[in-house]
């Protein structure tokens, strides 16, 4: 007796020679390993509970991720201390397991400091950053003890006014810009060193009877690929925290290297992957503690507070994106393209990274050149130009890898409500972090006018 053997029916496809598959590096990997759950939840799990699209943070990932750039700093320089960018992510669940770890908040507006202070964070424990800050926000920052950073002359005069009326002297800093040789100089923010802006500022502080220069900052840019750069800004600021004590005759208190440590994410124009591209944290970490030390050793002990503002290195490899495949189509130039249920609005990092994305079910059929659109009705709403992928239907569900910085602040109220985000909790289950916008949040800013409250149907007209 024989038994049947029973295959699935594949349709038949035909693979044209593409270009681009083959580069200076060699072939395009084409991993098509799928992935079912997230830290032990199931995919499916999520989506049924919060809904497709849904951003999904590992807690996990998190207070490892922290507390491994924290340890480097701690091996290599002590003193060293962490200010959470919240400009980064500011959902509230994030912050506050980032503040449990023991980080600052780094703060670049009033919004963000009072939101910092909502969560408990002391004044004292705030890092104030960023080119407007209103009065009343200085006012309040300095009452509180907050480490202030001054922008501009504007500003300072602003910030010796509120020393003044508190009647005493106020501890603040002074944000600096300069070349650091491997960087395009980021010069719209703080004072120029080159220019003397920064050494007149520094003048200025000294001489006014209500301010102390108690810290130097700058911020040498975003993404990061070369740790030397950040050995030459501690070298800089270095030069220039002797110059101030010398003039101010105290010492200063810290120095604050900003942020810019890049993620594990693929930056688009780049030949080669991410664990390639992207240095070792170790390295950026070394090259800071080595300018510090030769550039401090005249200061004696103990040395000098470092604060450091990393956000993209800390978060963005600990939060995903899980969207779904609502509709397909072959494109004129016979590649073939999918409509995803979260595009640009949700995922604007997308303009600048190569997203991983992987499915979540085993892949079948011919992997080829696929573009992934948003649901927008906008051109540029494009989650990934090229990626190599297995035919896709509607229904298949995506993760989009690496999404935690900057999209949950940068994400827009257009044409679609906001997703919600969910948290895998490290002791194992899930939970709703931020809820998905509904009708009523969309509207509840609104305001109508009386004679606009309703509406007086026009007759149809017929036609023909």
């Amino acid at each position: 007796m024989t038994t049947a053997l029973t295959l699935a029916w594949e349709a038949p496809t035909i693979r044209p020679h593409g270009m681009g598959e083959i580069n200076k590096f060699g072939h395009r990997a084409r991993r098509h390993n799928h992935v079912e759950d997230i830290d032990g939840v199931a995919i499916e799990e999520l989506v049924a509970t919060y809904g497709s699209p849904v951003f999904v943070s590992s807690e996990r990932g998190l207070r490892r991720s922290i507390r491994h750039l924290r340890g480097l700093f701690e091996r290599y320089w002590p003193t060293a201390v962490h200010g959470w960018s919240y400009k980064t992510n500011y959902t509230s669940a994030v912050c506050m397991i980032l503040h449990q770890e023991g980080s600052l908040a780094e703060v670049v507006s009033q919004f963000e400091y009072d939101k910092a202070r909502r969560l408990g964070v002391p004044g004292d424990c705030i890092v104030f950053n960023g080119p407007n800050k209103p009065r009343a926000a200085i006012h309040r920052a300095l009452s509180e003890g907050a480490r202030l950073h001054v922008d501009h002359f504007d500003e300072l005069a602003m910030v010796s006014d509120v020393a003044r009326e508190l009647g005493r002297v106020v501890p603040i800093g002074l944000r600096l810009n300069f070349e650091t040789g491997f960087t395009e100089a980021w010069s719209r923010f703080g004072f120029n060193l080159d220019s003397g802006q920064a050494e007149e500022a520094i003048r200025r502080i000294i001489a006014d009877p209500y301010l102390r220069l108690a810290g130097l900052h700058t911020h040498i840019g975003t993404f990061i690929l070369d740790p030397r750069a950040y050995g030459a800004a501690i070298t800089t600021l270095c030069r220039v925290l002797g110059e101030a004590e010398a003039l101010q005759g105290i010492p200063l208190d810290y120095l604050d290297i900003g942020g810019g440590f890049p993620s594990r994410n693929a930056l688009q124009g780049l030949y080669l992957p991410p664990d390639q591209a992207v240095p070792d944290l170790e390295d950026y970490v070394r090259a800071i503690a080595d300018a510090l030390a030769r550039g401090t050793a005249d200061r004696g002990q103990p040395p000098i507070t470092l604060i450091y503002e990393s956000g993209r290195a800390v978060v963005d490899d600990h939060q995903q994106l899980i969207t779904s495949v609502v509709g397909t189509k072959a494109l004129p130039d016979g590649r073939r393209s999918a409509v995803l249920d979260a595009g640009v609005n949700a995922l604007f990092t997308a303009f600048w990274y190569d997203h991983e994305v992987r499915m979540t079910r085993p892949a079948t059929g011919v992997a080829a050149d696929t573009v992934l659109y948003g649901p927008l009705c906008m051109n540029i709403d494009v989650v990934r130009r090229s990626i190599q992928l297995p035919p896709l239907v509607a229904g298949d569900r995506l993760v989009i890898a690496n999404t935690g910085a900057y999209n949950n602040t940068q994400w827009m109220q257009f044409i679609e409500y906001r997703p919600a985000i969910a948290l895998v909790l490290e002791a194992g289950g899930h939970c709703l972090i931020r809820a998905a916008e509904t009708l009523d949040v969309m509207c509840q800013q609104d305001r109508l006018p009386p004679h606009l409250a309703t509406i007086v149907p026009a007759p149809l007209r017929r036609v023909g």
